[in-house]
């Protein structure tokens, strides 16, 4: 028996697709959890075996969230207090805190824990209309606690209505058992941890942390190599604290996504723009640091390179889990239009994940994934703060139950 023909009709359609398409009268059709047919619905090609009225709603992607570090343990309000005296997020790091501190915590932790500490902040993220989600580990440190992170992740993944992508973030800071030893550290995550984690499947991509207080471009060109090796593709958290050449360099390697970029500039623009690396801007982390050097918009503009916005969801410099917060900020901070926060959240983000063409727009061939909002006018989704105009989320097809039981 074939599969249901499923027509969502009376719409107000933002395709996010190349063509950043509105289409005022519109409707889509799908098929086994995939799009078909995008368009005005005076057009429709065919009759449907299900009818969805959505009564002129605005109507767009599932958004997706390409960075977060949303599975730890603990917070750490301690240092967001310390900030507000005058310490920087370098001194508290220099003097063992920053991610070492929730590297205790998450060591500390169970698998069991950690799910549950975590899943309340994917629920949040999942209310807002978030349908594919990155997950970064970065605070085990070691082979086991690395791994037992990315299980979590992948739970996370089966157990919410959401399509979760895992990186490896082993490479975020030096661990106190390599203290001094950072080459010696990468040479274990690129020649043992790495093969390893990929054979068990727990791996879909790798980043580093290419900052002074962290790793060397040289140390990040080592890893990426290792990554390339194993046919994983690779992401740089670059440029936020201080210019090292990562991004020129992650550039190069036809890095996925270059993240922050608070210290980028017109070279770095250039060169995301050339090679099609995403340029992911992270407005919480901004606005939590105080920090003053914004992102080199105008020149990733001028460019023509592709901007994402992501929550950077973590309990140190971005401790929250709102992708629409996170696009009011882009909009008020960095001075992104509307058309380009909806761009950032859709179809660039599922490109900083590898998933163009796979989601991220409403055009035939992608997953059914899309979100109905409560909205007069689109730019309203980069205009309320502490609201969530949601009405009703449909993942590969199928609408979600609000409150859904799992939520």
């Amino acid at each position: 028996m074939s599969e249901p023909l499923k027509l969502w009709r009376n719409a107000q359609l933002a395709t996010c697709d190349a063509a950043a398409r509105v289409i005022a009268r519109g409707a889509l059709t799908t098929r086994a959890g995939r799009i078909e047919w995008v368009g005005e619905e005076a057009a429709l090609p065919a009759a449907a075996d299900e009818v969805h009225d959505l009564a002129g709603a605005w109507v767009t992607p599932g958004l997706i969230d390409c960075h977060t570090h949303l599975v730890f343990a603990g917070t750490r309000a301690n240092e967001y207090a310390e900030r507000l005296r005058g310490r920087s997020y370098e001194e508290i790091a220099r003097a063992g805190g920053g991610i070492l501190a929730t590297v205790r915590a998450v060591r500390a932790a169970s698998e069991e824990q950690l799910f549950d500490e975590s899943a309340p902040r994917l629920a949040a993220l999942l209310a807002e209309g978030v349908t594919t989600v990155e997950i970064k580990s970065g605070y085990g440190l070691t082979l086991a606690d690395e791994a037992k992170m990315l299980r979590v992740a992948r739970h996370l993944g089966r157990a919410f209505p959401v399509t979760v992508r895992t990186t490896l973030l082993a490479a975020h800071t030096v661990p106190p058992e390599y203290r001094d030893r950072a080459d010696e550290y990468i040479e274990a995550i690129a020649r043992e941890w790495l093969p390893q984690l990929c054979a068990q499947g727990l791996v879909d991509a790798v980043d580093i942390f290419c900052e002074n207080i962290a790793f060397s471009v040289a140390q990040a060109e080592r890893l990426f190599a290792a990554a390339r090796a194993l046919g994983l593709p690779v992401k740089m958290h670059a440029e936020q604290l201080g210019n090292l050449g990562g991004t020129l360099m992650a550039a190069r390697q036809g890095a996925l996504s270059c993240d922050h970029l608070e210290y980028a500039g017109e070279a770095e623009a250039a060169a995301l723009a050339s090679a099609g690396t995403v340029a992911v801007l992270l407005p919480v982390a901004f606005y939590c640091l105080g920090g003053e050097r914004q992102p080199p918009v105008a020149a990733l503009r001028a460019h023509h390179a592709m901007l994402a916005i992501a929550s950077d969801c973590n309990p140190g410099s971005a401790p929250g889990a709102s992708l629409l917060t996170a696009m009011s900020m882009a909009t008020r901070l960095f001075g992104l239009t509307a058309d380009e926060a909806l761009q950032g959240v859709t179809r660039h983000a599922a490109r900083a994940l590898g998933l163009e063409g796979e989601r991220g727009a409403l055009a035939a061939g992608q997953v059914a994934d899309f979100v109905v909002w409560n909205l007069r006018s689109i730019e309203e989704l980069g205009y309320w703060i502490g609201f969530n105009p949601r009405r009703t989320v449909v993942r590969a097809a199928e609408v979600l139950r609000w409150p859904n039981p799992i939520l």
